[in-house]
């Protein structure tokens, strides 16, 4: 308070002091803005399932290559939305049973074989085959337009 003067008598103290308070509040949100910013090491990120924690050193002295994950995310993301956008009701289900992918519904079914395929279809193995030939090349060649 070594700044206010009583020489500037029109000037009262409580609105100096509303200034005062007004600036430090300030200051303290500023710094705290700054502090939000840094990123130490060997801070938390995130935890596993288990409860343990998971920090960036972690990420860096292992073998995992945040690149490739976020790659591979990025990809198989499109991949579903091609699946969606590019193939017909009957290829769609037939992809989503031979690979194991989540099919329209959203359920996810175990990877089975093109014999099993057509028997739970009705149709043959030769024809899901064709089938899954012409939907993997419609997929391939939208990923290919990137």
């Amino acid at each position: 308070m070594r700044k206010f003067s009583t020489d500037r008598l029109s000037f009262c103290f409580k609105c100096f002091l509303k200034r005062v308070i007004a600036n430090q509040i300030k200051m303290y949100f500023r710094k705290m803005k700054h502090k939000q910013t840094e990123l130490y090491i060997s801070e938390p990120i995130e935890s596993d399932s288990e409860g343990n924690s998971l920090t960036i050193e972690d990420i860096i002295s292992s073998n995992i290559n945040v690149e490739q994950i976020a790659e591979l995310k990025i990809d198989s993301e499109r991949l579903y939305r091609f699946i969606l956008e590019e193939l017909d009701e009957r290829e769609r289900e037939i992809i989503c049973k031979r690979y194991g992918v989540a099919d329209i519904d959203g359920s996810v079914c175990r990877p089975m074989t093109q014999k099993e395929i057509a028997k739970n279809l009705g149709i043959s193995r030769s024809y899901i085959s064709r089938i899954e030939k012409r939907a993997l090349e419609k997929l391939r060649a939208r990923f290919e337009q990137r």
